[in-house]
């Protein structure tokens, strides 16, 4: 079972709405009563799951976690197994409650295996557990190597004129936009597509011109047809709080799709590809243009060969393979059986 976020609705009485998705998982989202305070919805949330786990998961538990602040409404509940699963710092995140540090202290002290979704990650926590392992973004090659195979032009695609920049996901704290206006500004005749909700900033700031199309989000289903009629994919992060410990996904899904990238200087962008040569790294405007200029003269084909070559190693079969025979040593270690999952996100 997967737990969202709690959502808040105007109903009778707090429940747990639950769906069954394609792949089977079943995920559960707590509805919580409008007017319902913090404290109040924690505890609710706690005897939600703690009286589903009851009725249905009689086998070994799991408890694997993707945000310490789930800690707040599941640390009485019993398990056999924690896993902290750190893909972002997200007390660096705008707006970040300041009960995740001492939540995230509490997880690692409860947690039997923690994973590190980056190489930055894991150095800011390899001395703060003793069985911490690197696990950078994987990549599903097939979903993204649509892209390179011609698929119909979205409509809402189809007006924009080339070549074409884009980005795609969410437009929040991480996006520079001042970056982005001053590349668009530097380079009228360019255009830049950018696909993804926008979260906690004020969409008024979002820089407008004829050559920025903002298309909103778009399904992760549909994100191959939009990168196959890109001429390039840019990644321009803000360099702050917030983007430190990242290592982006769509590093890898970019060049799944065969577009040739630019980033900002990320760290584990730059040393995962920026220092092979798959990714090209601009910290200014005038460096952006540079290195799409230099892209554009640049032969396609050895460094696609490149590029395949690097996704090879990096599929989510190979990373989930890894994790289970770490899941596996740590059960054996307590001679534990074959386990059940909970996850909290």
């Amino acid at each position: 079972m997967v737990v969202e976020e709690p959502v808040h609705e105007d109903c009778p009485a707090p429940h747990l709405r639950m769906e069954t998705v394609p792949s089977g998982i079943r995920v559960a989202v707590p509805i919580i009563p409008l007017g319902t305070s913090f404290e109040d919805a924690v505890a609710i949330q706690e005897g939600l799951i703690g009286s589903w786990l009851s009725e249905h998961s009689a086998g070994q538990r799991i408890f694997w976690y993707y945000t310490p602040a789930a800690m707040a409404f599941t640390r009485s509940l019993p398990r056999d197994l924690t896993i902290y699963d750190n893909m972002d710092e997200l007390s660096a995140f705008r707006g970040a409650s300041p009960s995740l540090l001492g939540l995230e202290v509490e997880l690692l002290g409860r947690a039997d295996i923690v994973f590190a979704g980056g190489a930055s990650l894991y150095e800011a926590k390899q001395n703060r557990h003793d069985n911490v392992h690197c696990f950078p973004s994987s990549i599903d090659v097939n979903h993204f190597g649509r892209a390179r195979k011609g698929p119909p032009e979205p409509m809402d695609l189809a007006e924009v004129p080339r070549p074409r920049l884009g980005f795609f996901g969410v437009v929040d704290e991480r996006f520079d936009v001042d970056l982005l206006a001053s590349v668009a500004s530097l380079r009228p005749d360019w255009h830049f597509v950018m696909i993804g909700p926008v979260v906690k900033i004020d969409p008024a700031l979002l820089p407008g011109g004829s050559n920025i199309h903002w298309l909103g989000p778009k399904s992760y289903d549909d994100l191959p047809e939009y990168l196959a009629h890109w001429d390039f994919g840019l990644m321009p992060f803000a360099l702050n709080e917030s983007t430190r410990f990242i290592s982006p996904t769509k590093t890898p899904e970019f060049l799944a799709a065969g577009l040739p990238v630019v980033s900002t200087p990320v760290r584990d962008v730059i040393d995962a590809y920026g220092k092979e040569g798959l990714v090209e790294i601009a910290s200014t405007a005038a460096d952006v243009v540079a290195a799409v200029e230099r892209l554009m003269r640049r032969p396609q084909e050895a460094w696609l060969e490149r590029v395949d070559a690097r996704l090879a190693t990096g599929s989510w079969d190979t990373t989930w393979a890894a994790m289970q025979a770490m899941i596996g040593t740590a059960l054996s270690a307590a001679s534990r059986p074959a386990p059940r999952f909970a996850s909290t996100t």
